[in-house]
């Protein structure tokens, strides 16, 4: 619980590191071998991390045979009566769930976040492309400059967020949302003024900052799962991530159908789009976001003596 953050952000560092590596690779394996080759490449590559993930990855940390003592201990210490706790049958209220609105605040953020993340994605090597003339392996190769960035503000980010906490300069929930709100605005800004630069140059540095901004979101969206509902974190990001692909869907496809003859204008519109809604999720998670242990996520435990107590999981 003292590192969620930084434990979070360094998962999600993850992410921003193949991106910044499979982009450059995809455009000139694109270039000399032809598009499937791509897909041949990250098939192979996701077979071999597999293989390393289960031969490396255990249930516990108890069950690590490369952990110290001392880690050990501390990560049983700071778990505290969650540790105790987790061989209890976990039953998911799945209506409260539904009913929860800082469930869905998660979700909303979620959703917006990977929106403008899967646009910049799938769509900024085209975008470079049919504006600014860029052939394609340059242009996978500068695409990967606002990953490159946010792999690295993500470590800021998460660390910030767990020293304010620590330092209780503000409480989890104000920090969830000084870190998304502030984060989704600014993404927000930076997507419009691309819309008005005129030169390949300053559209580019506008994106990497906007993009560098999206570790500042997932710092707080990305781990608030734990925060309301520890023991059901999994299952609710496995939620909130499912909307979130679901952007990563729609969002090309919009773009598809907006971007027809390569025009700017076109390519303004969605840039628009994103925009408003970056703004629309830090709107909906400002108001609905919480950083404290929902009522229905208490977990309630019997005593010896027969007397019910609620731990709350958190620390």
């Amino acid at each position: 619980p003292h590192e969620r953050s930084l434990l979070a952000s360094l998962a999600y560092a993850g992410g921003s590191v193949g991106t910044v590596t499979a982009l450059p690779i995809s455009g000139l394996l694109g270039s000399i071998l032809g598009w499937p080759s791509i897909f041949y490449f990250s098939g192979i590559v996701g077979l071999a991390y597999s293989a390393i993930w289960f031969a490396v990855v255990k249930d516990s940390p108890e069950d690590d045979p490369h952990i110290s003592p001392e880690e050990l201990k501390y990560i049983k210490d700071s778990l505290g009566r969650a540790q105790n706790s987790t061989n209890s049958p976990i039953k998911h209220p799945w209506k409260k769930f539904l009913t929860s609105m800082p469930v869905w605040a998660i979700v909303a953020a979620h959703f917006c976040e990977f929106w403008g993340f899967y646009t910049l994605q799938t769509q900024l090597p085209t975008f470079l492309k049919d504006v600014f003339q860029f052939d394609l392996s340059k242009a996978g190769f500068i695409s990967s400059l606002p990953y490159l960035l946010m792999s690295i503000m993500l470590m800021v980010a998460g660390s910030l967020s767990d020293w304010i906490q620590s330092s209780r300069i503000l409480s989890v929930t104000q920090v969830r949302k000084l870190f998304n709100c502030g984060a989704l605005t600014l993404q927000a800004g930076c997507m419009a003024l691309a819309v008005y630069l005129e030169t390949a140059t300053g559209v580019v540095l506008c994106l990497v900052i906007g993009t560098g901004l999206e570790a500042f979101a997932i710092a707080s969206f990305g781990v608030n799962h734990l925060d309301i509902a520890p023991r059901h974190a999994s299952v609710l990001f496995g939620i909130s991530n499912t909307f979130a692909s679901i952007s990563g869907i729609v969002s090309p496809l919009l773009t598809g159908y907006i971007v027809t003859d390569k025009s700017p204008d076109q390519w303004h519109v969605v840039f628009f789009i994103s925009s408003a809604i970056y703004l629309l999720g830090a709107v909906l998670y400002g108001i609905f976001a919480s950083g404290e242990i929902q009522a229905w996520a208490v977990e309630k435990t019997i005593t010896t003596d027969g007397v019910c107590n609620k731990a709350d999981s958190k620390d």
